[in-house]
């Protein structure tokens, strides 16, 4: 039976961000991977790390469009309604979190951890580390009146939480993006938010922190958690059995699996998403781009151009809907002219989302040698550094730089 100081469950953009925190400080840490390093959610999404998108799906809005979407396979968000008590639980709570006070919650605690990473992932590239990261700002885009007028009110928002935006108005925003269709009637140009290459990122830090001594190993799934009183004994996997003083679950949309049997139940929806990504393309956009209506991503990532979006809730299925990938390519041609490549990818992962849209961070009550990181929803990227250093300072006994308690485990119970 193997033993380490630390485990940690999940070999995504948390979990590797985690690692190398503690391998910093000197911790003797493992990290086991079900899949390989970088093959989930942190793989094929876009690459943004984005303050100005610090807002939580959970607002009054979201509800009206909501029930428009909902039943159509082919809208940004879309639910397959089964029998699931945890899927109906799931959505009256997101219900719930839908008021302005939520979303002032969210953004208090949301932007400054998101300017946190932004600081640690120019750290990372002063260090030598390459991920193509770009501070080049991003432009959400509109196409009608109504939605450019609502954008307008929320960048306005943004500012009173030191978010800095352009709005600016028709052959304004082809200036600032030569590409877009005249159909475009306005865009709001966020220039403090950033994209790089999230897989190159993810697997350039695994290196890193094999280098720096931390046992990372692949295919090797996590069957259970083992406990005795309120300490989590062992690890079982399907390559034996392993313990730590203390174990890190960031196993993203599988987290709330692993620790059913330990009575903690964290809300946990895996929400399926999908990017195309066009290799060498005819036409490249020179800053990422949101299309507001569509809710689509556009991400220029050095020599390939990546349109990622939707948000499925299917449970644990990583089937590809066609509908859904056809949609995204759609929606792009509303806004920008038909992109040609020499070759295509089309990838799915399940993001991790909670009902409040804020991440799990911290120790649950019921055992003392447990932290959870997961939740973060469609924030991984931007999130990953700054969750990785706070978990690191929490296994340490440091000082943190954040407040977590509204993150906390328990705040569901």
């Amino acid at each position: 039976m193997e033993r380490a100081d630390v485990i940690v469950i999940g070999g995504g953009i948390i979990g590797v961000c985690v690692a190398y925190f503690l391998a910093e400080r000197g911790i003797n840490a493992i990290l086991l991977e079900r899949d390989e390093i970088c093959s989930g959610a942190s793989y094929g999404n876009a690459g943004l790390v984005v303050p100005s998108h610090s807002v939580p799906l959970s607002t009054p809005g979201v509800i009206e469009k909501g029930l428009k979407w909902l039943l159509n396979p082919e809208s940004p968000l879309y639910i397959r309604f089964r029998l699931d008590f945890e899927l109906m639980s799931w959505l009256w709570r997101f219900w719930r979190f839908c008021t302005e006070e939520h979303v002032k919650h969210s953004l208090s605690i949301l932007v400054p951890m998101q300017q946190e990473s932004l600081r640690l992932f120019e750290q990372f590239a002063a260090s030598g580390l390459e991920f193509g990261l770009q501070r080049k700002g991003t432009m959400t885009v509109f196409n009608t009146q109504k939605t450019f007028e609502e954008g307008v009110q929320e960048a306005e928002l943004l500012r009173e939480y030191g978010i800095e935006s352009q709005v600016l108005f028709g052959e304004k925003v082809r200036e600032k993006e030569p590409l877009l269709k005249e159909s475009v009637v306005g865009g709001i140009y966020f220039p403090g938010d950033a994209h790089l290459d999230p897989a190159q990122f993810v697997l350039a830090l695994a290196k890193e922190v094999e280098q720096k001594g931390v046992e990372v190993l692949t295919q090797t799934e996590v069957i259970e958690l083992q406990v005795r009183e309120n300490i989590v004994e062992s690890v079982v996997t399907t390559r034996g059995q392993f313990k730590a003083d203390t174990i890190v679950l960031a196993a993203g949309a599988w987290s709330s699996n692993l620790v059913r049997n330990l009575g903690i139940k964290i809300p946990i929806q895996p929400a399926k998403g999908y990017s195309i990504t066009f290799y060498e393309p005819n036409l490249c956009p020179s800053i990422p781009l949101m299309l507001s209506e569509v809710r689509v991503a556009v991400t220029p990532l050095n020599g390939r151009l990546r349109f990622g979006g939707t948000l499925e809730l299917a449970g644990l299925d990583l089937s590809i809907n066609q509908r859904r990938v056809e949609a995204i390519r759609r929606g792009a041609t509303q806004y920008l002219p038909q992109i040609e490549a020499k070759r295509e990818e089309v990838w799915r992962g399940l993001r991790p989302c909670t009902p409040d849209s804020l991440p799990i961070i911290g120790r649950p009550r019921k055992f003392d040698n447990l932290v959870i990181a997961s939740g973060h929803g469609i924030l991984g990227v931007s999130l990953g550094p700054v969750t990785g250093k706070l978990v690191a300072q929490l296994v340490c006994g440091e000082p943190l730089d954040f407040d977590i308690q509204p993150l906390s485990p328990d705040r569901f119970q």
